[in-house]
């Protein structure tokens, strides 16, 4: 008996589709590292001091001497490696809260965890004058101590992505009333350094805060893609996700730990560089066309973000500006948005 048509078909049409969707996800990623590359070539060639662009590769890869050497390598490439590494924790953090949430306004900067590490730095800084690494690890406890509160309150028969999303709200709220409390109390200067801090700001960037960040980065980096491979079944629901042999809790627990780290250590490193963790999964989702995008795309569209972001605050408005201001004046129309589209639809 000769078998059915239709389902082989069926069967070549599906196949077919997620080749054509793997190319393109591959093609945007290629092309998204391109931009990178330029970018941080000129991140590194502009300035004050121009160096040529030619020049580069001896001086990063050989043995360059001279004040361009000087220039490249002690003053600009450690900030340009900062933004880079930033971009892309957030990158990742945002993909993982906002697909395991299923909520495009699920990410670390909407929902709270930088804000509890803008509140620890802010209180270090204002109540016990601390600065630098000491800054940066509060910061870092904050935001894990406010991921850890926000799960614990939404844990009620498991987490659901949209009371996360509320309460975490609610949290980001209560610790953003408690660092506007603290400006206004504080001295004139520890105010101007904490809200320059607030901003999120690259200068001053160095090998001492790249370090910290690079090595979580090779942990968490293969964790999340690892744990990544469970995304898929958890954002077809809990039942079915279960029936699918997944531990939900403990994969959901997993990848909101990673999520949050990513977004702690990057905080503590450069301080809340806003909407980063925002736009960079929608973007890279965009960019794909609806294929299912991965994680390298995210993070590469992050760390592209976030140094075009600085490149754009240092060298195209007149005056040197942080970075979060930038990415900011970026990402915020695009919530107001993506608000606007989300009530025409009926949904958050």
């Amino acid at each position: 008996m000769k078998p059915p048509q239709a389902l082989p078909d069926a069967l070549k049409a599906v196949s077919a589709a997620r080749r054509r969707g793997a190319a393109r996800v591959w093609l945007v990623s290629i092309v998204v590292f391109v931009l990178l590359v330029s970018v941080f070539a000129l991140s590194l060639a502009v300035g004050d001091f121009n160096v040529p662009l030619g020049q580069l590769p001896g001086i990063l890869f050989g043995d360059g001497t001279g004040a361009g050497a000087y220039v490249v390598t002690e003053l600009r490439l450690p900030r340009a490696v900062a933004a880079v590494l930033v971009g892309v924790a957030f990158g990742l953090g945002g993909a993982l809260f906002q697909r395991l949430l299923r909520n495009p306004l699920a990410s670390p900067d909407v929902i709270g965890v930088t804000q509890g590490a803008s509140a620890a730095a802010v209180i270090c800084l204002v109540l016990f004058g601390v600065s630098g690494p000491v800054l940066s690890a509060a910061a870092f406890v904050g935001a894990l101590l406010t991921g850890v509160i926000i799960y614990v309150l939404s844990r009620r028969g498991g987490v659901n992505g949209y009371r996360l999303v509320l309460i975490g709200v609610g949290v980001g709220a209560v610790l953003a009333s408690i660092v506007s409390y603290l400006m206004t109390w504080a001295d004139v200067t520890l105010a101007q350094q904490a809200l320059v801090w607030l901003t999120g700001n690259l200068n001053g960037a160095s090998w001492d805060k790249v370090v910290p960040l690079a090595i979580a980065l090779v942990v968490l980096g293969p964790a999340a893609l690892l744990l990544s491979r469970a995304l898929t079944g958890l954002q077809l629901g809990d039942d079915t996700a279960a029936g699918l042999g997944l531990r939900v809790e403990r994969m959901r627990l997993l990848l909101l730990l990673v999520a949050t780290a990513l977004a702690a250590f990057a905080t503590a490193a450069a301080g809340p560089v806003s909407f980063v963790a925002f736009v960079a999964n929608p973007v890279a989702t965009r960019l794909v066309g609806g294929a299912r995008v991965g994680l390298v795309a995210p993070a590469l569209t992050g760390a592209l973000v976030t140094l075009l972001g600085d490149f754009v605050a240092q060298h195209l408005l007149g005056t040197q500006l942080p970075v979060g201001v930038v990415t900011g004046a970026v990402g915020a129309p695009y919530l107001l948005y993506l608000l606007a589209t989300a009530n025409r639809a009926g949904r958050v």
